[in-house]
């Protein structure tokens, strides 16, 4: 999983072609809820999501999304109608060091990508250090039934069990649901969704 993989992706295959595209970002905004329009949210692994531009439309100001393809970025803000106000850090969420705290930690399909028990870890230590207590946390992987491959790499599925115990101490879960999600060829992903409030 590099950055030259994903940036050639979708250079070729372009964003709204990829499995996990959706026209409209419906669960994203429904779990993320009725948050303050300046708190600070990130997206992680949001690249061309729609998901950053649905919230500036929506009035928040804070948005900022990290995602290892410049060219994913790129693609996410030609849906944004103020692409300036966004704010795009183009690292691996492996090796990026959050500099500040989110009220809101998206991630829609980018955690399941880390099949590496240390990367795993690495990854909750990241939320924990920027979610601060009182904080959000919402999450999509696949679920137990789900693909067992995505864009030809290996990806962790998960129970909503499983994603918990992942998580760790520090957070409680407050909501889950299961996604059929419909790929643009008409094919059917099978997602959890988990929302966690940082505790402790």
């Amino acid at each position: 999983m590099t950055a030259q993989y994903w940036d050639d992706r979708y250079a070729t295959i372009g964003g709204s072609a990829v499995s996990w595209f959706q026209e409209s970002p419906d669960i994203s905004l429904r779990l993320i809820g009725d948050v303050p329009r300046d708190a600070p949210i990130v997206d992680v692994g949001g690249g061309a999501s729609g998901l950053v531009g649905a919230l500036r439309r929506a009035g928040h100001s804070n948005l900022t999304v990290v995602d290892l393809s410049a060219e994913a970025i790129n693609q996410g803000l030609e849906r944004t109608v103020d692409p300036a106000s966004i704010n795009t850090l183009v690292s691996d969420v492996r090796d990026w060091q959050p500099s500040g705290q989110y009220q809101v930690w998206h991630d829609r399909a980018a955690y399941h990508f880390l099949t590496d028990p240390a990367d795993q870890q690495n990854y909750w230590s990241k939320v924990r250090a920027s979610v601060p207590v009182g904080g959000t946390v919402v999450i999509a992987t696949f679920a137990e039934d789900g693909p067992e491959m995505c864009s030809g790499l290996p990806i962790t599925k998960y129970s909503p069990g499983d994603l918990t115990a992942a998580m760790g101490a520090g957070f409680t879960v407050v909501h889950s649901e299961r996604e059929v999600h419909v790929t643009p060829t008409g094919g059917e992903q099978q997602f959890i969704w988990l929302v966690a409030q940082r505790t402790t």
